[in-house]
């Protein structure tokens, strides 16, 4: 590796090319050999998720979209890394392709951006901002089904795009309001447009939310080597857990599904699991607990609790 450049593969829009610096930045620090002018490339590659706005991820095919032509150039060689928003990665990867290195967890929660047209926010209620009827802009079947099952008197209507677009069309006046992932806020220096920050117990957030991951070829032993000095474990088991439970339940985007996990002081790993119907009529809602190490296992038991304990439409 270190005669010839890492290529970086990454989508361009400015959360995913944040991800992918940062990414470099930390494969500099920790990796000798890549520090260099020059040992490292991005490269920027256009996805379907990103070409088709107005429609919701279920409907052209789910989350994979966002990785097609990743995967491809990552399989033909023109990249050696991709660099993934972790909760937009499918839970089964093509053949010869693997998650190598997980990042840093950023914070996980869901933040309400609120337009011209709403109340002040109220510590006791995180909603009570929101007039009746209000009009959601969000293309998550999760947010919106957490928030329907609260308030049933809100409108949800699609809004796709960056962070930036969201914002501008909330700001507009196109919707009351929009609900955005914390960390992607965080990254892009925008924190202070969270208005209301929505804790886990009150809006589950989406396995692997705030997760950066990398991934690479199977058979690159050199650069999964090297991509092993970088990986945050903490945060590979937490994503361990949320992704295994994701996977067993539903690994597109079709069915609105939360997953949290956090590590315990005493090394037990805590897992929230959610499932719902997109129209927050059905909400169920299990946590579990096991050692660290078993957490693929716990997301997979807690993935099947919820089955049981839900109706077998909202899985079809």
């Amino acid at each position: 590796m270190a005669s010839q450049p890492m290529r970086i593969g990454t989508r361009g829009s400015p959360l995913a090319l944040w991800q992918a610096r940062h990414f470099a930045a930390l494969a500099r620090a920790a990796i000798p050999a890549l520090a260099t002018d020059g040992a490292l490339e991005e490269h920027i590659i256009a996805t379907s998720g990103d070409k088709v706005q107005d429609k919701r991820l279920a409907d052209i095919g789910g989350k994979g979209l966002f990785a097609k032509e990743i995967h491809e150039a990552l399989l033909d060689r023109r990249i050696d890394v991709a660099v993934h928003s972790l909760k937009d990665l499918e839970t089964e990867l093509p053949p010869g392709i693997v998650l190598a290195a997980v990042l840093e967890r950023e914070d996980p929660r869901d933040a309400l951006i609120l337009g011209p047209g709403c109340a002040a926010p109220q510590a006791h209620d995180p909603l009570a901002a929101l007039p009746q009827g209000a009009l959601v802009g969000t293309a998550s079947v999760r947010r919106q089904a957490q928030l329907l099952n609260r308030r049933p008197d809100l409108r949800v209507d699609i809004i796709r795009g960056n962070v930036q677009t969201r914002l501008g069309r909330v700001a507009a006046g196109d919707f009351t309001c929009s609900l955005l992932a914390l960390a992607g806020l965080k990254r892009l220096g925008m924190a202070d447009r969270a208005q209301v920050v929505l804790e886990a117990e009150a809006m589950l957030p989406a396995a692997c939310q705030g997760i950066v991951g990398i991934t690479a070829r199977s058979d690159d032993t050199a650069t999964l080597e090297l991509l092993a000095r970088i990986e945050h474990k903490p945060s590979r088991a937490v994503a361990d857990a949320e992704r295994a439970l994701l996977g067993a339940l539903d690994g597109s985007c079709r069915t609105p599904i939360g997953a949290h996990a956090v590590l315990l002081p005493d090394g037990q790993l805590r897992l929230h699991g959610l499932v719902a119907r997109a129209d927050g009529s059905f909400l169920r809602r299990n946590m579990g607990e096991a050692a660290a190490a078993d957490g693929p296992r716990l997301g997979r038991d807690l993935a099947a609790a919820l089955k049981r304990e839900s109706p077998a439409d909202i899985f079809g």
